[in-house]
């Protein structure tokens, strides 16, 4: 399959993204973790494009869309992701939001906000946060912030902070991060600042469409919120587990993710909220 890159203009610059497939295909609209970027779902496009319109974006201040002078929120992020939407589908589409980690966040936002602009949604990897966890996460150490040295040695530092996280047999997942948390150093934070700072309990009853979550095993940052979202989206929506990764799901086993997410979105291909 093709990979096409396109910019989009919106209020706070050009948006990257990339896509793949037939435009008269289901809409299934990509969004990565922080500080990732479209990249993150590099081998999970060619195995949905078999069968839908894929578009892979780079959330704002991420990868190659602009950075806006504002500190990132999470509801900035889902209007970025709106300017993309509004770009790609054909008319009377909506679209079905795939969003891991911080995406997963965004891609609530959006379904809450724009309503008319999701037919389903897939969170992968999402962690719970209401007031308590906001507390918790005031004073906690942050997860990829290092600070730029001279030497060099930054690079290692960051390379480390996030090394638990992923297999130890696959040291290419760790490049793919350490270069697009890079990019955007010294910024690399704010996504997980934005996902603390969102009030996830009073937006989350918004969402009308039918949601699957899903989680991988190994992922103990996200895979105890599991229950959380569960009872706090819409009648119906479920979970599926995804076995042998962690919280690098989407990259490590790009073929097993495709296959658990593919069913559920093509089954939800024309349908309506709550159907």
């Amino acid at each position: 399959m093709t990979l096409r890159h396109h910019f989009t203009d919106s209020p706070w610059g050009q948006l990257h993204y990339v896509e793949s497939g037939e435009a008269s295909a289901p809409l299934v609209l990509l969004l990565h973790q922080s500080p990732r970027s479209w990249d993150e779902y590099r081998d999970v496009i060619p195995l949905l494009a078999e069968r839908f319109h894929v578009v892979a974006m780079d959330t704002l201040g991420f990868g190659w869309s602009a950075q806006p002078e504002e500190f990132a929120t999470v509801e900035r992020f889902a209007a970025a992701a709106r300017e993309v939407l509004l770009a790609v589908q054909q008319p009377g589409q909506r679209a079905h939001v795939v969003g891991h980690h911080t995406g997963g966040v965004v891609g609530i936002e959006l379904a809450a906000a724009y309503p008319e602009l999701v037919e389903s949604l897939v969170l992968s990897g999402v962690p719970w946060v209401d007031a308590p966890r906001r507390a918790e996460v005031q004073n906690r150490v942050p997860i990829d912030w290092v600070e730029r040295s001279t030497d060099g040695s930054h690079l290692l530092a960051l390379w480390q902070k996030r090394a638990a996280f992923y297999p130890a047999d696959r040291p290419d997942l760790l490049d793919r991060l350490v270069a697009d948390a890079l990019r955007v150093l010294p910024r690399v934070e704010e996504g997980h600042l934005a996902v603390n700072a969102y009030v996830m309990e009073e937006r989350i009853g918004l969402v009308e469409c039918q949601t699957l979550v899903v989680c991988g095993e190994l992922d103990t940052f996200s895979l105890p919120d599991v229950p959380a979202l569960i009872e706090h989206l819409p009648a119906g929506s479920r979970f599926e587990q995804l076995l042998g990764v962690g919280v690098p799901s989407v990259d490590h086993d790009p073929a097993q993710f495709a296959a658990v997410i593919a069913p559920f979105i093509a089954a939800r291909a024309g349908s309506t909220p709550g159907a």
